[in-house]
């Protein structure tokens, strides 16, 4: 999802009336049937690729979708994942991360310094502790014991948006930031995610979720992102889901394990992405206009599910030929 995640300028009207009358957008299904891997936003096609050629090589479902995850994490152009990644207000980019298999193995990492790969480290987390999340000083000695490299994350062209942010430390966060060109520090390319999703022949499931976070955000904020049940759930026979957008509105109702909880009940995983975002609208109200929530989610036969608040929100999807395409998300409102 800006932070991952997302506030727009206001737009008009209110969310209600939104709901109630022709603000609605069509939701139109989503591909499925034959999807293997699935990501968040344009550069998961880039994530899915990865993650197929690890397949490809007999690697595991949890070394595709950590190969995967790797990819935005290494890449000094994107903003809102790993290494150049926005900093928070004092200076300092922190990093959060997860990663989940359908057996019920999960490692996270929150505010996680000075390591490109923070979904590594929640690998190690997840194989090498009894705990599923490590955060802050913490998360990064260990890191640092478990001999993963450590340098500066901030790069020259961070550093320099950050420094114009402080100017007039004004946070304004816009939907979609992901899928945006032009930096404007405190506004587009401030967040986001990413996060992915794939399944084997027999229907085993993983997931992974890497960020930055918000650009600018508070030192110490943590977003949906590493939260198991938020930024990324799985289970076995049923599905997996990943978030993206505004965090804190993913947390507040426990976005992806409430994903999985409807496919589990009966719903498809395109209804059940329908179902969570329209409860957040429902919840929330007027409180969430301009603000962008959007979910994916992936069963064990390959058909998949996307839905977001607003328009904008694209994602990856790769099938069993390797064949990978970018879509747009259908949204519950117009822009």
């Amino acid at each position: 999802m800006t932070s991952r995640r997302t506030l727009l300028t206001a737009t008009t009207g209110a969310i209600g009336a939104l709901v109630a009358t022709k603000g609605l957008a069509a939701a139109t299904p989503a591909t499925s049937g034959d999807a293997l891997i699935l990501s968040t936003w344009d550069f998961g096609a880039a994530a899915n690729d990865a993650a197929f050629a690890r397949l490809a090589k007999g690697g595991s479902l949890l070394d595709a979708v950590e190969a995967g995850a790797m990819v935005p994490e290494a890449d000094p152009n994107n903003h809102s994942v790993g290494y150049s990644g926005y900093p928070d207000r004092d200076g300092h980019v922190t990093l959060d991360a997860v990663i989940m298999d359908d057996a019920g193995n999960v490692g996270a990492v929150a505010a996680l310094e000075n390591t490109m790969h923070a979904i590594s480290v929640a690998r190690r987390v997840m194989e090498k502790t009894p705990h599923t999340l490590l955060v802050g000083e913490g998360a990064t000695r260990f890191a640092q014991a478990e001999g993963f490299p450590q340098q500066s994350l901030l790069t020259p062209e961070a550093e320099k948006a950050w420094r114009d942010w402080l100017k007039t430390a004004n946070y304004s966060p816009q939907a979609n930031s992901e899928n945006r060109i032009t930096p404007t520090p405190g506004g587009a390319l401030d967040h986001d995610t990413i996060g992915l999703l794939a399944r084997d022949r027999s229907g085993r499931l993983a997931g992974a979720c890497t960020t930055s976070g918000m650009a600018f955000k508070m030192r110490g904020r943590v977003g949906d992102s590493p939260q198991v049940g938020s930024g990324l759930y799985v289970e076995a026979g049923v599905g997996g889901a990943t978030s993206t957008g505004l965090g804190e509105e993913v947390t507040r109702i426990a976005g992806t394990a409430r994903v999985v909880a409807s496919i589990r009940a009966g719903k498809s995983p395109q209804a059940a992405c329908e179902e969570a975002v329209r409860h957040i609208a429902h919840l929330r109200g007027d409180k969430i206009r301009g603000v962008q929530v959007g979910f994916l989610a992936l069963d064990p036969r390959g058909n998949i599910g996307a839905f977001c608040l607003l328009p904008g929100f694209t994602y990856a999807v790769t099938d069993t030929a390797g064949r990978t395409v970018v879509h747009k998300g259908a949204s519950l409102f117009k822009a």
